[in-house]
């Protein structure tokens, strides 16, 4: 170090050791004599040895300053020292320092720049710390002079007003602790008043104030204290929402969904009310089933409250189960109603967010409004999924209230009634959600179809004592008379929806469909129980003594009292053919008076036909039409059940005026083979035939005996014996036109049926139609062939033929007695007719088969007159002409018939007598409408005169092997 210092004073350097304090301790280096600077030139210069000299030199020299090297050599020196060895580690030792030294000089001398400039950096920073030394003693002096004469007096105002303004911070924040702490008064008011928002609005800026107050130890109490009243108010916030199930209010309702939403938990709210409404539906069923119950038991007993609402269903009785079954619906229209005014309030509530939204748009609220739409998305999801869960709750428990009861017994208004809620209901699933109601349907189907067969079985067996009981007397009704006049059938008026009756429904709803929840959205229940509509209507349908009134009776009477239809020549016991021919004028005038009286109809206005008993079954159809329009499911069974009432009436009516085997076997083919088969069916599927029980038959063949209906017997009453009332000809017609307009009542229903037939079931209705409703009109022809048989005393007339002598020589001009007789037949067969027609109307399809009746049977009498000739001459055929003529030209003075029935099959029996033999072979092949003893008597009487044994062989063997078909 000394070397350094005495280089540095050669180069003219003061050394800064009196003013810088923190160098570097360079003051300690010995400076090297001329010796040592000698031996340091005289050292070699080689780089690369100096830095081996120095790599050699011991690791601990570089150690630390407090290593002492003396005490660190001697202690290296051996125990015998040795002077040569000494000088050697002396001259390394040397060489050593000599290099370090040389390396720390070439440093000293690279680095003496750097030091010059750092040292006048020193000597300047020197400089400005004794400036700012004198600086600050200024300042000192400066501050004493301004505390003295500043500080102690203007600062001190200013640290008091500092003061003065935290006391009253101090004072603000204990004044609204203060406020913190009455708080909770407000809140109970609030609540009381159902100002959720405001209560919750309140709580949270508490809360919010207790927070920036937090590090007061009195606010941490108020504190939770406020959080147990938000929980308080959410609690209570549930129950407000319960009641929203029951009775919707939309002030209430905004309130609680204002408070959710300041809660945050809208989804949360939602989840609730759904969770609310399905313990209102349950709640409601049970309390109003419960009631019922206890009303009924009589006693206060508490057992019922433990019992399931399925076991509690049964406890209903059959008094109290209308009015249960129309509270329970009414209950659970309310909640369904509570419900659809929810999301309508939600629909409105967000289309007027939407819309503000739209009008505001605030890059700022981006985030808020995507949490808005995402809560607003949830709700109406959530809404209408709930719709159909609701929907499914109700149609369980009004299942289980169906079912809990057997209504086989109920009366049939009742079970209408109790079909007329369940339909109503099943619109407002429509209405409410869409749904079919498929739980509600198969329910109510299982205890319609059940109830029906009851129903139906009873209807046979009092329609069966109905028919037995049955005089068949006219039922008087206005000509106007229709079926939709009826009670049963008003539901076809108009069409209406199944809920209301036409009596009901308003007119708006009639000529604008508006759907329940709207007509009753604020007032109203559709299943409110109403007074039947029939006690103020009245079935204006029946007419006085059969007339629209009093005049047109004594009219019709007065008028019809005389006899002056009939003609005067057929008043007379003897027409003389040559006077016969009436004038044309005169046979117009009658024809003209016959045609417009042609029905016998004593100019009553044309009332329907009917009978007590076909009124009844037309109620019966009614009935079962309302039953089948309100239960679509059961249409087919329904109509199945209607079908057995016409089959049974038809069957009865067949029975009683139409079964007579004498005169089917006649071959004239009275009875089609459609009404032959439709007869047969309905005898074996309907009719119970065995008089005793077979109590040995299996269960399948006691089923089947109990769906059927034992045969009806005419009432003794009916006489059908007596010839002035032309054998019961009043009753027939009743009887068989009360039939006809049956049928043409099913007619006129056919298209409503059809409409709810199922697709797969159509063919059973138009088989229906087509081969038995169609052939009801059929049923005339037997029916009145009985009384056309009875009615002209045929055999007289072939008594008085078999006098005649048909052998005359010569022709005669005077017709026989025969053809008067059976004119005198006719007469009083007209006579009595009109008789019959006093009492009932005789429609003209029914005069015209009676009339085309008896010709048919006169015509064919006198055909086998005829037949029974043993002797007949030419002027014989031509007499019989004559007096097949003379009764052709009075006949057709009686009726209106064209052409005469018949008329053919006599002209050509009486033309065969003229046929030669060969034209005879022909002619019998071609005309087998004949009998076999007809054709024979041609061969034998007429031909037998003119032609040999073996021609009459020939033509008798072609007439046998025409018989022998038949045979």
């Amino acid at each position: 170090m000394q070397k350094i210092k005495s280089l540095m004073a050669r180069q003219g350097l003061k050394s800064p050791q009196e003013n810088v304090h923190d160098l570097s301790p360079v003051e300690n280096f010995r400076i090297p004599s001329k010796e040592e600077l000698r031996e340091l030139r005289e050292q070699p210069t080689d780089p690369q040895a100096q830095q081996e000299i120095i790599n050699s030199i011991e690791e601990v020299y570089f150690s630390n300053d407090s290593f002492d090297i003396v005490k660190y050599e001697l202690e290296k020196l051996p125990p015998v020292l040795s002077l040569q060895e000494m000088e050697e580690y002396r001259d390394k030792l040397k060489q050593q320092q000599a290099a370090v030294s040389k390396k720390v000089a070439d440093l000293i001398l690279e680095k003496q720049p750097a030091y010059v400039k750092e040292l006048e950096r020193v000597t300047s920073l020197q400089t400005g710390l004794q400036l700012a030394a004198v600086i600050c003693t200024n300042g000192r002096r400066h501050l004493n002079v301004a505390k003295e004469g500043f500080t102690q007096a203007s600062l001190g105002l200013l640290a008091n007003q500092r003061k003065r303004q935290l006391l009253i911070g101090l004072l603000k924040s204990l004044r609204t602790i203060k406020t913190l702490q009455r708080t909770d008064v407000r809140l109970s008011e609030m609540l009381e008043e159902e100002d959720y928002p405001g209560a919750i609005q309140l709580c949270l800026e508490c809360q919010k104030a207790a927070s920036t107050f937090k590090h007061y130890s009195c606010i941490s109490e108020l504190n939770s204290k406020l959080q147990d009243t938000l929980e308080q108010i959410e609690e209570q916030l549930d129950v407000a929402l319960s009641k929203i199930c029951k009775n919707f209010d939309i002030n209430h309702y905004t309130k609680v969904q204002q408070a959710y939403r300041l809660l945050g938990k809208t989804q949360t709210a939602m989840d609730q009310l759904h969770m609310h409404f399905t313990q209102a539906i349950h709640n409601t069923v049970f309390q109003v089933v419960l009631g019922y119950v206890e009303l009924c038991a009589g006693n206060s007993d508490t057992k019922f409250q433990k019992l399931q609402y399925k076991d509690l269903c049964t406890h209903i009785t059959s008094d109290s189960y209308i009015p249960c079954l129309a509270d329970l619906c009414k209950a659970l229209w309310e909640v369904m109603l509570s419900y659809y005014r929810t999301m309508e309030w939600h629909e409105k509530h967000d289309r007027d967010e939407g819309t503000v939204s739209s009008s505001v748009s605030d890059g700022n609220n981006v985030i808020g409004a995507e949490e808005t739409n995402f809560d607003r998305s949830y709700v109406q999801k959530k809404l209408e999924h709930g719709l159909s869960r609701i929907w499914q709750d109700v149609q369980l428990k009004v299942k289980t209230y169906l079912l809990g009861t057997d209504m086989s017994n109920f009366k049939y208004d009742d079970f209408i009634f109790v079909l007329d809620i369940i339909s109503r209901l099943m619109q407002v699933g429509e209405e409410f959600c869409s749904s079919k109601s498929e739980v509600l349907q198969e329910s109510i189907r299982k205890q319609s179809v059940n109830y029906f067969k009851n129903y139906h079985r009873t209807r046979l067996e009092e329609l069966r004592m109905f028919l037995e009981n049955e005089t068949w007397e006219l039922c008087p009704v206005k000509s106007s008379f229709s079926i939709l006049q009826l009670h049963e059938f008003k539901f076809m008026e108009q069409s209406r929806s199944p809920s209301v009756s036409p009596s009901k429904q308003p007119v708006s709803a009639i000529s604008t469909t508006i759907t329940l929840f709207e007509q009753y959205c604020n007032e109203g229940n559709p299943f409110e129980i109403q007074v039947n509509s029939k006690d103020d209507e009245t079935e204006d349908v029946l007419a006085s003594n059969g007339y629209e009134s009093d005049e047109q009776e004594k009219s019709a009477y007065q008028e019809y009292d005389s006899d002056s239809d009939v003609p005067e020549e057929l008043k007379r016991d003897y027409v003389d053919e040559q006077t016969g021919d009436a004038p044309v004028k005169s046979v117009s005038r009658e024809t003209l008076r016959s045609r417009k009286r042609s029905d016998y109809n004593l100019n009553k206005v044309n009332a329907p036909i009917l009978t007590n008993t076909t009124l009844n079954v037309i109620r019966l159809v009614g009935k079962y039409m309302q039953m089948m329009n309100i239960l679509k499911p059961i249409a087919f069974d329904v109509i199945h059940f209607m079908s057995q009432l016409f089959d049974y009436y038809l069957y009865a009516v067949y029975t009683f005026f139409g079964r007579n085997d004498t005169f089917e076997s006649t071959g004239l083919g009275l009875s089609s083979s459609r009404l032959r088969t439709t007869l047969n069916r309905i005898q074996e599927s309907l009719i119970d035939l065995e008089v005793s029980t077979d109590t040995t038959g299996t269960l399948t063949a006691a089923e089947e005996r109990k769906e059927k209906v034992p045969s009806p017997h005419l009432s003794h009453l009916v006489v059908l014996t007596s010839g002035n009332t032309l054998y019961g000809l009043a009753e027939r017609v009743v009887a068989t036109e009360s039939l006809v307009f049956l049928a043409e009542q099913f007619e006129f229903l056919q298209s409503h049926l059809d409409a709810v037939m199922p697709a797969a079931k159509k063919p059973f209705l138009q088989q229906f139609y087509s081969q038995t409703v169609s052939t009801a009109s059929e049923l005339r022809k037997p029916i009145y062939w009985i009384v056309a048989a009875k009615a002209i005393d045929y055999e007289q007339m072939l008594l008085l033929m078999a006098n005649v002598k048909w052998d005359v020589k010569e022709i005669m001009s005077q017709h026989n007695v025969y053809v008067d007789a059976l004119l005198k037949e006719f007469e009083q067969f007209n006579r009595r007719l009109n008789e019959v027609s006093k009492k009932v109307r005789i429609p003209l399809p029914v005069s015209n088969i009676l009339w085309e009746h008896c010709i048919r049977l006169a015509n064919r009498t006198i055909v086998e007159g005829y037949a029974n000739v043993k002797k007949c001459s030419n002027e014989g055929r031509a007499l019989m002409q004559l007096d097949f003529q003379q009764f052709l030209m009075k006949l057709e003075k009686l009726t209106d018939i064209r052409p005469i029935p018949d008329k053919e099959f006599v002209e050509t029996y009486i033309k065969a007598y003229y046929l030669t033999e060969n034209d005879m072979e022909r002619w019998i092949k071609e005309h087998r409408e004949y009998s076999t003893k007809q054709l024979t008597n041609l061969v034998n009487v007429c031909l037998g005169s003119h032609i040999n044994k073996k021609a009459r062989q020939k033509l008798l063997a072609a007439i046998d092997d025409l018989d022998r078909p038949k045979r």
